[in-house]
């Protein structure tokens, strides 16, 4: 058995390798194609292959490619491996303490690291389109704060959506010369931005037109969340489900004490997001189900949103026993309809 921790860059790979049941061996760099010809040249000893390396910018390109050669390779979530803070980090560093993870996880050690689901081509391709989406929003929105506070910095307190052409219009009539020019640019990008927004949001709802959704989470959301969680079959747990979303209450206790405090957050941003927006969005739609009733009666802004939070999580359990066909809408109270 042979394994290789990798610390991937875009101009080279850090491999460390570790044979048997022997120590670690110094570290070495690589370039791409050097490194993936000398792991795949182990395959001719007949050795089992193991490798993982961190999730990153350099994507999945890396994990196919090894799979396809036949090493098992694990994409581990990203953490800090300095465990005893020596303030020393390097990527020799990393890829042997990776390499040491990997033999604890092959040998049954589940917490050595976490790893990340790897999505299809598929998939990924579906996640591009909605974060993409995601990035139009953003910026839009950027160029419509740069716009509003140029105009606030002259005593002028423009609409939100000063771009569109009917307020636009109106605001070129009063506006100084040197102001407006200035503004052009803004203009411009965000009538742009609003543009693409809106053929890339059609693409978005158009992934699960058709289908029977809750009342009040709507195409968009849907597709979005259905996006980010790619596999609903993956979880094979409530418990899973709801570490994924990051709202699982913190804990600190200790003997007979128990603490709980603010949610973890210690999952995927994105879908967290979409989650708590669409939980506020269906006390309008869903009257009879269970979690929005203590979002009802929770009292104060800040119990609310406790509430609401909880609401959330139990909103992304509830989606995955409807998409993996483990309860009725019925049974879980919510209303569906066709989007």
């Amino acid at each position: 058995m042979v394994k290789f921790g990798l610390d991937v860059h875009k101009a080279q790979i850090t491999v460390c390798r570790q044979l048997g049941g022997r120590l670690p061996q110094p570290a070495q760099m690589l370039g791409w194609d050097r490194a993936i010809e000398w792991i795949g040249g182990h395959l001719a000893a007949g050795s089992d292959l193991y490798s993982c390396y961190e999730a990153g910018p350099c994507g999945y390109g890396l994990h196919r490619r090894l799979e396809q050669m036949g090493v098992t390779n694990y994409v581990v979530a990203p953490q800090m491996w300095d465990e005893r803070h020596r303030r020393i980090k390097t990527d020799k560093r990393d890829a042997h303490e990776l390499c040491q993870r990997l033999d604890r996880y092959v040998r049954g050690n589940t917490d050595a690291f976490a790893s990340v689901y790897v999505p299809s081509i598929d998939q990924e391709r579906v996640r591009t389109l909605c974060r993409h989406r995601q990035t139009l929003s953003k910026e839009r929105t950027r160029c419509e704060l740069r716009g509003h506070g140029m105009m606030l910095a002259q005593g002028i307190d423009a609409p939100a959506r000063w771009w569109k052409p009917s307020v636009w219009s109106q605001l070129c009539e009063t506006l100084p010369l040197w102001l407006k020019k200035n503004l052009l640019w803004w203009h411009k990008m965000a009538v742009e931005l609003d543009a693409e927004l809106l053929v890339v949001t059609k693409q978005v709802e158009a992934l699960v037109k058709g289908s029977l959704q809750p009342k009040g989470l709507g195409a968009l959301s849907a597709a979005m969340i259905d996006a980010e969680v790619m596999h609903w079959d993956r979880f094979s747990n409530r418990g899973q489900v709801a570490s994924y979303t990051g709202l699982c209450p913190s804990e600190s206790s200790s003997g007979k004490t128990r603490k709980q405090g603010s949610v973890t957050k210690c999952g995927n941003p994105r879908i967290r997001h979409y989650l708590v927006e669409a939980t506020w969005r269906m006390l309008a739609w869903q009257p009879e189900y269970r979690p929005l009733l203590k979002v009802r009666a929770a009292t104060g802004p800040r119990m609310r949103k406790r509430a609401a939070a909880a609401a959330a999580r139990r909103l992304a359990v509830d989606l995955w026993r409807l998409r993996t066909g483990r309860c009725s809408a019925e049974q879980l109270g919510l209303i569906l309809f066709e989007v």
